[in-house]
């Protein structure tokens, strides 16, 4: 198999993630059992997954100067994933409060940080989009940047995967550039119709796989393993970033490796820390 160059735009942040027993409703103030400090943002998950499930993946983002930035920086390196588009801007990293309750469901409160400061490619940023197989977007950075990015990869033949979370008003530019969408069910619900200008569109359905849906229109659904989930959070990152690196084997193929590589993401706490390797992930998918 072909090792994939994959190229990842997007966040990173540092997740501060509690656990409790419920997740307070309003005015409510509940009990933890738990805290921890774990690097995430949609992008470094995506290019951490994509690396750790074999893909070549760099990482195209900015962290601050604060204290978080070292090991936000150590988690991509440690994951493989190359790092020379990596920006430092002066001020804090972003960061992301996180809720998990007892049945690994989770609230998220992200504050951009370093990531609000991409406000647009540099030639770095530029070449490694024009050279890469596949260039992966998500919306945690201003979305003009995305724009451009998705528009130079279409002039230069790279295939564009987007995971427009969270969910916001995009330009028909940016979607006529996009070949295939990951989007959750809750995400597709919301966005409707502008999905099927997109050729190939991909749903996570949770505990239930994904479904794809091609240019031809015909849909597949390809059930995901069963497992013991303990924190959601990530997994559709998760999927992106293993989706990413399959993807040129089919889509069958791809959402099979991805769902696989999803599940396994749910049965640790964290974002980062819960991404498998493709050792683990291939090891799960053997009869």
């Amino acid at each position: 198999m072909t090792i994939p160059l994959i190229a990842v735009l997007g966040s990173i942040n540092m997740d501060l993630v509690t656990t409790t027993a419920i997740r307070p409703a309003p005015g409510e103030t509940v009990l933890g059992s738990g805290f921890a400090m774990v690097p995430g943002g949609k992008g470094a998950n995506q290019a951490i997954a994509a690396s750790r499930a074999g893909g070549q993946a760099m990482f195209l983002g900015a962290i601050g100067t604060d204290v978080f930035a070292p090991r936000l920086r150590a988690v991509l390196t440690e994951s493989g994933v190359d790092t020379t588009c990596l920006r430092t801007i002066e001020g804090p990293s972003g960061i992301a409060t996180i809720v998990v309750d007892d049945s690994g469901e989770n609230n998220i409160i992200v504050v951009g940080g370093a990531n609000t400061a991409m406000t647009g490619l540099s030639a770095a940023d530029l070449t490694a989009v024009a050279a890469a197989d596949i260039l992966v977007c998500q919306l945690e950075i201003p979305l003009a940047t995305v724009t451009a990015a998705v528009r130079h990869a279409h002039a230069h033949d790279t295939t564009v995967i987007l995971n427009p979370s969270p969910v916001q008003q995009l330009s028909d530019e940016v979607w006529d550039h996009v070949d295939v969408a990951v989007v959750n069910s809750a995400e597709a619900d919301h966005l409707g119709g502008v999905l099927d200008r997109v050729p190939h569109l991909v749903v996570t359905l949770g505990a239930d796989g994904a479904r794809h849906r091609g240019p031809d229109g015909a849909v597949n659904t390809v059930a995901g393993p069963a497992v013991e989930v303990v924190d959601t959070t990530g997994a559709g990152d998760t999927f992106t970033g293993a989706l990413a690196v399959r993807w040129a084997q089919g889509p069958a193929t791809a959402l099979r490796f991805a769902c696989a590589a999803g599940s396994l993401a749910t049965t640790m706490l964290g974002a980062s820390a819960a991404i498998p390797w493709r050792a683990d992930i291939e090891a799960m998918l053997e009869p």
